[in-house]
């Protein structure tokens, strides 16, 4: 797959405050920061707890908005421009999220779930269910399709969500901690799946995540320092 931009996702000049405590103290989460991520990278954000890694990604994903600065995509797309509409279309049709906690939805089974970002975009149900099916094959849950997600073990839970987060072929897929509830043998062999497939259809990774085999797999590291993305 080659794609004729050079960035999938440029920062420039991002700042972000929260209010805090009973005075409502102003928070400096992000100041005046930025960052260019080429098409095809893979990026581990890293650091302590508090330090501002998930509110990066959340903009990054268009789910939160910087208090100033412009968030681009693709070279040339400002996500600031687009109306509210415009924009949820544009995440669901672009970006790919998978979260510490599944948020998988138990009136489903797993093909059901897995296809539901492709019902959303308006697929037909055969074709989204075949694809949903396809992905969950590659990550050895073909003995699961029919299974709700109740039934499943912890780390095919999380594999389940991984593949939901894949099947509409997003160009961004954003991670957050997506194995920080797994055993240490789950959590490896889903990070390899998760590094295997990224390569295999070429895709953008970025990823928070405290565990440090899985930041050396990716090839850049960044950590926010004082309100500022640093790589390292």
């Amino acid at each position: 797959m080659n794609e004729n931009f050079k960035n999938a996702v440029s920062l420039s000049n991002i700042s972000k405050i929260f209010k805090a405590g009973a005075n409502n103290d102003e928070v400096i989460v992000l100041k005046n920061t930025g960052i260019d991520i080429k098409y095809g990278d893979s990026i581990a954000i890293t650091g302590e707890s508090g330090t501002g890694k998930s509110t990066l990604l959340h903009i990054m994903g268009c789910l939160l908005k910087p208090d100033s600065g412009t968030v681009n995509f693709f070279d040339d797309i400002d996500v600031n421009n687009l109306s509210d509409n415009r924009l949820a279309r544009f995440r669901n049709e672009n970006i790919g999220f998978v979260f510490q906690f599944h948020y998988l939805l138990n009136e489903f089974n797993c093909v059901e779930n897995v296809a539901m970002p492709l019902f959303i975009k308006g697929e037909a149900k055969a074709s989204a269910l075949k694809k949903a099916k396809d992905y969950l094959c590659e990550f050895g849950l073909e003995h699961r399709l029919y299974f709700k997600p109740y039934m499943l073990s912890g780390g095919e839970q999380q594999r389940t969500a991984v593949a939901r987060a894949l099947v509409a072929y997003p160009k961004v897929i954003l991670m957050d901690e997506p194995t920080g509830n797994l055993d240490p043998r789950q959590a490896e062999s889903l990070q390899k799946i998760i590094l295997d497939l990224k390569e295999k259809y070429n895709k953008t990774l970025i990823v928070v995540t405290h565990d440090s085999n899985f930041s050396n797999m990716m090839n850049i590291k960044i950590t926010i320092e004082n309100g500022s993305i640093k790589k390292y």
